[in-house]
């Protein structure tokens, strides 16, 4: 059956070329069906808003900068966040983990909203059934670590990139974290194996690093809403599109 968005066929065709671009996904057609939906949803809704849709990269990105809207952190948000997970920041202390990393896509926001979809289901396995994380971190995961269950052995403040961090010291020992958590690396399910603790670190300190983390998980924030409003208002058939 042809996979029809609001009108406008995907074709085989389509899928064929994209799936070169979903290689390292767990269902890379499934990927690239998503992925492709999501582009004609985005594409459609920027030639309605009066997008030249010639070059389609500058059309949807004309039409984000336009439809995504969120409140910046300012100090006061920021000072919040801190008092309110003190146990984030914290030096001086090591922990032992390890974790599954999936891709973050093809470099777009569309991909990596794909690419977490895939993530997200695995997290849901290992939080199930923990005893299964180094088995799905061999099948899954797409560091060299993943040889090995995922162990990443012991390391300190500092030695990893801060959201991973971040994750690691503000999860107890013994547990999954209960989000993905995305680096600059992909996303990662991460499994803290033992925790050593430190002293606390200054609100002066990490304000200006805290700040540019929220602005970016609330822009990520809005980016997930604006799909999820233009899956819920197409027309889709041939395909079920996941929850994003």
């Amino acid at each position: 059956m042809s996979i029809i968005v609001n009108g406008t066929e995907i074709t085989e065709a389509m899928i064929a070329a994209e799936l070169a671009n979903q290689e390292d996904s767990a269902s890379p057609r499934d990927a690239a069906v998503q992925q492709l939906v999501l582009h004609q949803l985005l594409l459609q809704k920027a030639r309605e808003n009066g997008f030249d849709t010639s070059n389609e990269g500058e059309a949807i990105g004309g039409l984000l900068d336009k439809e995504l809207t969120f409140v910046p952190s300012d100090e006061a948000a920021c000072l919040a966040y801190y008092n309110a997970n003190q146990e984030r920041f914290v030096q001086g202390d090591s922990a032992q983990a390890s974790h599954i990393l999936f891709p973050l896509g093809s470099g777009d926001e569309l991909s990596a909203t794909l690419a977490r979809a895939k993530a997200e289901g695995v997290l849901a396995e290992v939080q199930a059934n923990p005893a299964r994380f180094a088995e799905l971190a061999g099948e899954h995961s797409t560091c060299p670590s993943g040889k090995q269950g995922g162990s990443l052995g012991q390391f300190g403040r500092g030695q990893m990139v801060p959201e991973f961090e971040q994750a690691v010291f503000s999860t107890e020992a013994g547990q999954i974290t209960p989000e993905l958590v995305e680096t600059q690396f992909g996303y990662h399910i991460i499994q803290v194996i033992d925790r050593q603790g430190g002293k606390a670190i200054s609100f002066d300190e990490v304000k200006d690093r805290l700040q540019q983390y929220l602005n970016e998980m609330a822009g990520r924030q809005a980016m997930h809403d604006y799909l999820s409003t233009l899956v819920a208002a197409a027309k889709i058939e041939g395909y079920t599109m996941p929850g994003l």
